[in-house]
């Protein structure tokens, strides 16, 4: 880890409107047509206004810009509290994903992740308002610490493989347990790609995937 200057509010000047609603942190853009239809990330299109961002490079580029912009300031704060950890950036789809990984110094606490992933959640929300502060732009960046995002993807694609199966075998329907947009989108995905439907149903935070025979 380097060194930095003590964080102060001139260092991160945060707009003190949440990028989401209160309660649950979920994907904000991931509204409810892409949610059910399973499409690609990057299919979205981008307001010609935006000039360069509406090209694959100057996409890319906001990306990489979000993902610095983050890890400085996560590594700030890593310093800052005295925690052990280094950061990798990585872009994925249209998403700039930054994961706080164990350093040849220390493990990353696990309490960062906190019960359900609710303290990472939270740290993943001031982390997009700060890049939103330097870029101007609202992020749908992903933060990952200690792998806790990763292993719960790859929970719910065995999830859906398992619901998905039950389906092929005859099943009419398969109702999951409730989950955050984000990991709808998930199970939405792996169940489009094995050709079957899938639907969400109920009301937040109780909003549930279910997943039908084509």
């Amino acid at each position: 880890m380097t060194e930095h200057d003590t964080l102060t509010s001139e260092d991160v000047t945060v707009d003190a409107t949440p990028a989401v609603d209160a309660g649950e942190v979920v994907d904000e853009t991931t509204d409810e047509a892409t949610e059910s239809a399973g499409s690609p990330e990057g299919a979205r299109a981008t307001d010609p206004a935006a000039g360069a961002t509406s090209t694959p490079s100057g996409r890319k580029a906001q990306l990489e810009r979000e993902g610095e912009v983050a890890a400085d300031f996560l590594e700030t704060l890593l310093d800052i509290c005295d925690l052990d950890g280094d950061l990798d950036v990585d872009i994925d789809g249209d998403r700039a994903i930054v994961s706080i990984v164990d350093s040849d110094e220390g493990r990353v606490p696990r309490r960062l992740v906190g019960q359900g992933g609710s303290t990472l959640d939270a740290f993943q929300e001031l982390t997009r308002l700060a890049v939103q502060s330097a870029t101007g732009e609202r992020s749908r960046l992903m933060l990952d610490i200690a792998g806790h995002r990763a292993e719960r993807k790859a929970a719910l694609i065995e999830l859906a493989k398992e619901a998905i199966a039950k389906v092929k075998d005859g099943s009419e329907r398969e109702a999951l347990s409730p989950m955050t947009a984000f990991e709808r989108k998930v199970v939405h995905d792996e169940v489009l790609a094995a050709g079957l439907v899938s639907e969400s149903e109920g009301a937040e935070p109780r909003r549930f995937v279910v997943v039908l025979p084509a």
